[in-house]
């Protein structure tokens, strides 16, 4: 493998954007609820984080 080939990695929590509510799907309920850190498995700092996204995402009226 040579220097210049690059990985591609998924995005982490922090990183998704809040236009894409399909992304965010898997750390909300069906109701829009979000779900606690004990479901989603993620580090303090990622739950922050998709919360703030979620929240965000909401209050631009793109998620429910």
């Amino acid at each position: 493998m040579s220097t210049t080939d690059q990985k591609q990695q998924t995005p982490t929590p922090a990183e998704i954007p809040f236009t894409t509510p399909l992304a965010m799907k898997n750390f909300t309920t069906d109701t829009g609820k979000i779900l606690p850190r004990k479901h989603t498995h993620l580090t303090a700092k990622h739950q922050r984080a998709i919360t703030k996204t979620i929240k965000h995402s909401r209050n631009m009226l793109l998620a429910q």
